[in-house]
């Protein structure tokens, strides 16, 4: 139990229905673990609804549903997973890669990779609606019994499924899923779904899956039609899930977004509907207005960035994130040609910075909005790229105090 909880303090996370912190659980640790183990041992333990919480979809469209368990059952489904783990991970599928122990999205977008150049450039990309909210209780119950001969392990895990989520203080009751956002979830969600990675297997297919994103390669168009009918028969009717046809398609692989990359040619690309996101994401951080502070801005978008490169420097398209990365810099640019109010001022301020007191003329007189300002040589000249990464000592009007807090070393890919 006090493992489970030095990784649920690890993972943070906020409060369940109870408001419990994991703050407050710990400020009474010993009490709390003791009433759990012994609710454990009486077979008395019965945990919360989940608190639903809902996160907008990075494509803007809809939302996604999780569950907030309360500290005490995240600890409780943290101990679960350290047991359960050992005894189902070593037979799951080679070709599954998603909440496995050393493995990431990297290694299934590589492995797709070299099986399309093994031959095999067609991909059946099967979408399963709602995965999580329509996993079966009885079947998962009983798969997990085949290997799981504790009655009190296999009673804890069904009780957790069907505790329920809380709406506007009202607990609705789960007859099947398991909602997104416990610790316990994506080990289930595996369980459940190598019964597919077996039924591949036994047909002889050759495929990536990440969660419940899955590709099948094969070498024809008429092959990869036969494969996709079978196998969604397959997932209906034996999984009891739902294909989602709409989603769901044939296609070569440059056509597929997977994980967020794609296959072009033998080499791995950021998918298009990615890199879109991507510059959305750059506007969203990016508002327009120039009574605000540019430093909070610099700040969300260091935040941001920094991971979303780690995350897409798989690419072999460097020019991918050049772009992203020349789409900030002229967002902020513009930003800064705004916050000049008048276009004297802004004359002044790009002379001061070196432009030829010609070119800034030229730029700051003419009929240019800002979006089209932020692009000219003259401001370019006077914010060159270098600019992003020597931003300690420059002078930004009312930004004065900029090097105090930026965190340079992050912006070395932005020069």
């Amino acid at each position: 139990m006090g493992v489970g909880f030095e990784l649920v303090k690890k993972n943070h996370g906020a409060p369940g229905i109870d408001g419990v912190s994991i703050a407050d659980f710990e400020a009474n640790l010993d009490e709390e673990l003791s009433r759990l183990q012994q609710e454990l041992n009486d077979w008395t333990y019965q945990p919360s609804p989940v608190r639903r919480v809902e996160i907008p979809k990075p494509d803007g469209k809809g939302v996604r549903l999780l569950g907030i368990p309360t500290v005490r059952d995240r600890v409780v489904q943290v101990t679960l997973k350290l047991l359960l783990e050992p005894i189902f991970e070593p037979d799951f599928s080679p070709n599954s890669y998603g909440f496995r122990p050393g493995r990431n999205p990297h290694q299934a977008v590589e492995a797709a990779q070299q099986i399309v150049n093994s031959g095999k450039p067609y991909v059946v990309d099967i979408d399963l609606s709602k995965f999580f909210d329509r996993i079966n209780h009885d079947r998962l119950i009983a798969r997990m019994g085949e290997k799981v001969s504790d009655k009190q392990i296999l009673r804890l895990v069904g009780i957790m499924l069907r505790s329920g989520v809380m709406v506007n203080g009202v607990v609705n009751p789960s007859k099947e899923g398991a909602m997104q956002g416990g610790p316990l979830s994506p080990l289930l969600s595996n369980i459940v779904l190598d019964e597919l990675d077996k039924e591949l297997e036994k047909r002889g297919l050759e495929f990536c899956r990440f969660a419940d994103d899955c590709n099948i390669f094969v070498s024809s168009q008429k092959a990869a039609e036969r494969v996709m009918e079978k196998v969604s028969q397959f997932i209906e009717k034996k999984l009891k899930l739902k294909v989602n046809q709409e989603k769901s398609q044939v296609a070569k692989s440059d056509k597929v977004k997977f994980l967020g990359f794609t296959v072009v040619n033998g080499t791995i690309a950021i998918a298009r509907k990615a890199l879109q996101m991507a510059m959305n994401r750059v506007k969203a951080l990016t508002p327009r207005g120039t009574h605000k502070s540019l430093e909070p801005t610099l700040d969300k978008i260091n935040q941001w960035y920094v991971g979303w490169s780690n995350y897409y420097s798989l690419t072999n398209y460097p020019s991918q994130l050049h772009k992203i990365e020349a789409h900030i810099r002229r967002r902020i640019r513009s930003r800064l040609v705004s916050q000049q109010k008048r276009r004297q001022y802004l004359y002044r301020n790009l002379v001061k910075r070196g432009v030829p007191p010609k070119q800034a003329s030229k730029a700051v007189f003419s009929n240019d909005g800002r979006w089209a300002l932020s692009n000219a040589r003259a401001v370019t000249r006077a914010y060159p790229n270098s600019w992003f990464i020597n931003l300690k000592g420059q002078e930004i009007r009312s930004d004065r105090k900029l090097a105090h807090w930026f965190d340079v070393s992050q912006w070395v890919r932005l020069a």
